[in-house]
């Protein structure tokens, strides 16, 4: 199969799709809720990086200091996402989908248990900072396989024309892991006082974390392999080379676009749905009650975005959805952000709106899905979409920073339409060569 074929062409024509069905839908339910849980494990830490920071680094620290080493311990499971996406993937070419989609979660729930029975500082020292970075590594090297395998495993189990809402509801589930943790983190903050929280209070998300993983896992037994991946098999056509030095041989026109689209996927979630609370008391005087407020409707609308995004694909085509969502997008930020420079009026159903648009990001893994053939697919997505979210991820913040000199507080909204127009560019380059081949 030709590059150019696999950037352009689903496995199978809309015509022949067929409907959702009961085991669809089933393994669109489970696999949501298992990535939703995992997503849970992976970024509750952040949300409790204040009683981190006091508990695992000297008493005399100074707070910002302690602060500073404690996301960057956060920001070390970005950086491990690639080894554990690259490794996984290779797997799960060569040995199977599901095997790697198990692994993934049980990888996720064990350190995440762990960190909630962790000594702190001052029971054993500097072990306990070393062996927090440690299991934070290998939580990143476990969501660095479950997010691009969760999106080859659904893709490749429903019909070909629903593959987009199907990648859309999986993306929705991730949504909602955050959602939840941001919903405890603030539960526990207003039941708890300081001193409850810094003694107990902090373990008790880890805990459910490892639990709710371990249910996951126990949920995931009851999926099949795919259906692609198994009649790859019987046929014996899996890669009898390395998987990774095909995609980087045969495919780099599919890894260029997959980490292009990619920044405009980091952007819009990093930007307005993770950064954007801290972002509007500081930059705009929003109340920070108000702020995160709005970045619960907001996440909301993304879970919601993603599936209506998810469905329009499969109608009009994954191409054209993104080029217009990727529009709205820009429009969608820049309306939010006018409206904060002008004191935030508008402030939370513009920012709910702003979350519906960034739903565009469920768009993304149906064009990384169809930008590589099936035996290398796992490789090809997951090596693409890993790279780039830790290179781009890790650059948001300075990039903010840049832009900031020249065009003050509009930065973030100038960063999002950057990245949106290059995924314009991309859905219309593609688009264009579709219809030159026709």
């Amino acid at each position: 199969m030709s590059e150019a074929t696999t950037l352009s062409t689903p496995d199978v024509t809309d015509a022949a799709a067929r409907r959702l069905d009961r085991r669809d839908a089933r393994t669109l339910l489970l696999s949501a809720l298992g990535g939703a849980l995992e997503f849970y494990d992976f970024v509750v830490f952040v949300f409790l990086a204040m009683p981190l920071s006091e508990l695992f680094f000297p008493q005399g620290t100074t707070p910002w200091l302690a602060q500073i080493k404690v996301y960057g311990i956060f920001a070390a499971g970005y950086l491990a996402r690639p080894l554990g996406g690259i490794v996984m993937a290779h797997f799960g070419d060569r040995s199977g989908r599901k095997r790697m989609f198990a692994l993934s979660v049980f990888l996720m729930a064990l350190p995440t248990l762990a960190i909630g029975l962790l000594p702190t500082y001052a029971q054993v020292g500097m072990l306990a900072p070393l062996l927090l970075l440690l299991l934070r590594i290998v939580q990143g090297i476990a969501v660095g396989g479950e997010v691009p395998g969760a999106w080859v495993f659904v893709a490749e189990h429903v019909p070909a024309g629903r593959v987009g809402f199907a990648c859309g509801s999986l993306t929705a589930g991730l949504t909602v892991g955050i959602l939840i943790g941001s919903l405890l983190a603030a539960w526990l903050n207003a039941r708890l006082g300081a001193a409850q929280l810094l003694d107990w209070g902090w373990r008790l998300p880890f805990l459910l974390g490892g639990v709710f993983g371990f249910v996951a896992v126990w949920l995931r037994r009851w999926l099949s392999e795919t259906p692609v991946f198994a009649e790859m098999r019987e046929r014996r056509q899996l890669s009898r080379e390395l998987p990774l030095r095909v995609v980087l041989a045969s495919h780099r026109r599919g890894v260029a676009v997959s980490m292009l689209v990619t920044w405009m996927l980091t952007a819009a979630v990093v930007v307005l749905i993770l950064l954007l609370p801290s972002l509007a008391p500081k930059s705009f005087g929003i109340p920070s009650r108000l702020a995160f407020l709005g970045n619960a409707l907001a996440a909301c609308g993304l879970t919601v975005g993603c599936m209506l995004y998810g469905w329009l694909a499969d109608r009009l085509g994954s191409l054209q959805t993104l080029l217009a969502g990727s529009l709205l997008l820009i429009a969608g930020t820049w309306t939010l952000f006018a409206d904060l420079a002008a004191g935030g009026a508008h402030f939370l159903p513009l920012y709910a709106l702003a979350g519906l648009l960034v739903g565009v990001v469920g768009v993304v893994p149906v064009v990384m899905v169809q930008a590589f053939p099936p035996p290398v697919r796992f490789s090809g997505l997951s090596f693409s979409y890993n790279v780039a979210y830790a290179v781009f991820g890790a650059s948001t913040a300075a990039m903010i920073g840049w832009l900031a000199v020249h065009a003050g507080r509009m930065a973030p909204a100038q960063y999002v339409t950057i990245t949106a127009l290059v995924s314009v560019g991309v859905s219309a380059w593609l688009l264009a060569a579709r219809t030159g081949r026709s």
